[in-house]
């Protein structure tokens, strides 16, 4: 696959509800010099690409009780030829199909490392090695995000259905339900342990 290179004045949109990885990754993406800005959900993430539209966007597939996927077609419609690429925590065949047949032109496992990302939007990463923020951490994605992802991905395949995305689960509709109602806690923050 040919992927087009990024014009050196291009700018991008980060849009994550994990603000420390949001704030982590903005600050490396400068280092290498990619300017972006950044949104925590999908209303947010479409004001500003409205007001510029970016020439890449790194959407999280989770974004609280909404999906990254539903971001990807009004991103597209904005711009055709930006480059958007979907990260999540829970890497599926079936998500990653979905988000290209949304119009994704990449879907990187999370965290994604800044070599991942440059590599993805076609730019060559000649610097400096990072001073290794974006390194892969230490344990995995926690058990509680996995398995709220996964209900969204059934949810989504499912039109939004309880009983069905239940079902295709195998599990009972309450449960689900019960599960719906909470939101896992966000992914490890080693700054916050010991405390």
């Amino acid at each position: 696959m040919n992927t087009p290179t990024l014009p050196a004045s291009s700018h991008g949109l980060l849009v994550d509800d994990d603000d420390l990885y949001l704030r982590t990754l903005q600050r490396s993406l400068a280092r290498k010099g990619l300017e972006t800005v950044t949104a925590s959900d999908i209303a947010s993430a479409l004001l500003l690409a409205r007001q510029q539209p970016p020439a890449y966007a790194l959407i999280d597939l989770k974004l609280g009780s909404e999906s990254g996927l539903s971001l990807i077609q009004p991103l597209r419609a904005l711009r055709e030829d930006m480059r958007i690429l979907l990260v999540t925590g829970y890497a599926s065949i079936a998500t990653a199909v979905e988000a290209i047949k949304l119009g994704a032109d990449d879907y990187l496992p999370k965290p994604a490392t800044v070599p991942m990302i440059l590599r993805a939007l076609g730019e060559e990463d000649d610097g400096p090695a990072d001073d290794g923020e974006m390194e892969p951490p230490d344990a995995m994605t926690p058990i509680s995000r996995l398995q709220w992802e996964h209900i969204q991905q059934a949810m989504h395949e499912t039109g939004g259905n309880v009983s069905a995305a239940a079902r295709l689960l195998g599990m009972h509709r309450r449960s689900l339900q019960r599960k719906l109602a909470k939101r896992p806690s966000p992914e490890r923050d080693p700054s916050r342990e010991g405390r």
